[in-house]
């Protein structure tokens, strides 16, 4: 077991209420048709997205998938940003034009969520290329769940990064679940991080719902990773509150009410609580303060996005690009 600082426990779990606070909110608006598109929420999974982040400086970088805004918010995306982007306003992110599935930050790390299953992996790989070519001291850590594991970019992407001993993390978001799909029908392996021997890579299983046992797990991997001994695989096994997208089932019923409910009593952020309050690291009174500050912080970024306005049709084409081969540009 790690020491692990007062610090670092409130950390995550700043983290972590931040994130179901952004979520919580988002996914409110959604039902009042005031966001756009698809919504993946990342409700359950917190502790994932913390963990590894907390293990990660700020200069290293991550991708992300279809649920990616826990992974921005944990590497300390803004609120107004990331709220603007998803009600589709020219002071989002990506000046309104990517919305929910394609939000990033390049100055915080986050090289973007990504609407096809397992594109994330090898953007990754690009990026622990250019950290080993350029010798920069930096670790990419790809986010991805258990369905993303049977496409061919993932094992492409794993191949390379072990063949060529790269400083990167596999971070296997394993919820149970591809879309609607149960995990034991898509594969016929149990733990999903089997897989990574087939690439000479260490894998390791943790708990998903356990911010600090992914936390250790990722701090191990990232100092593996930037010593210059190679990739990691970590599988968190950890469950998603919501519907694939939205909130409600949308008449798709592929989960049972008692297996949900069962996933929430061991909830990530209570557990958490209860931890740090038998430690005397966090009172019930300091963690009430906390959500309110989150809480305040939300309801500014949703004022903020409310008031900004949409992108203007001339800017249709602007930040798009496209590279041609031989092109002199």
């Amino acid at each position: 077991m790690m020491d692990i600082s007062d610090d670092v426990l409130r950390d995550l779990h700043r983290r972590m209420v931040r994130i179901r606070q952004f979520e919580e909110g988002a996914g409110k608006l959604a039902e009042q048709a005031k966001l756009p598109g698809f919504l993946h929420l990342y409700v359950g999974e917190e502790a994932v997205a913390a963990g590894a982040c907390a293990a990660l400086t700020d200069e290293d970088q991550i991708t992300s998938t279809h649920r990616g805004h826990g992974h921005l918010v944990a590497k300390g995306g803004d609120f107004r940003r990331m709220m603007a982007e998803l009600m589709g306003r020219a002071t989002g992110y990506c000046k309104g034009k990517g919305g929910s599935m394609h939000i990033s930050d390049l100055s915080l790390g986050m090289l973007g969520a990504n609407g096809i299953v397992g594109a994330g992996t090898p953007i990754a790989v690009g990026a622990a290329f250019a950290n080993r070519y350029r010798d920069n001291g930096k670790v990419a850590l790809a986010f991805f769940g258990d369905g993303a594991t049977n496409i061919g970019a993932f094992h492409e992407a794993a191949n390379m990064a072990c063949a060529l001993h790269l400083p990167i993390v596999f971070m296997c978001e394993n919820n149970g679940y591809g879309e609607f799909t149960p995990r034991e029908k898509t594969m016929a392996i149990t733990d999903v991080v089997d897989r990574a021997a087939g690439y000479g890579m260490p894998g390791v299983i943790v708990d998903g719902m356990d911010a600090v046992a992914v936390y250790e797990a990722a701090v191990e991997a990232v100092a593996r990773a930037r010593a210059g001994d190679g990739p990691t695989m970590i599988e968190a096994k950890t469950y998603r509150y919501y519907n694939h997208h939205g909130v409600q089932n949308m008449g798709v019923q592929y989960r049972t009410d008692d297996e949900i409910e069962a996933w929430k009593k061991r909830d990530p952020i209570s557990g958490l609580e209860a931890r740090m309050a038998e430690l005397g690291v966090m009172s019930a009174d300091d963690a009430t303060a906390v959500w309110a500050e989150v809480e305040a912080e939300l309801g500014d970024a949703v004022q903020f996005a409310e008031d900004s306005p949409f992108p203007e049709p001339e800017a249709l084409l602007s930040d798009v690009y496209t590279v041609m081969e031989g092109a002199a540009r």
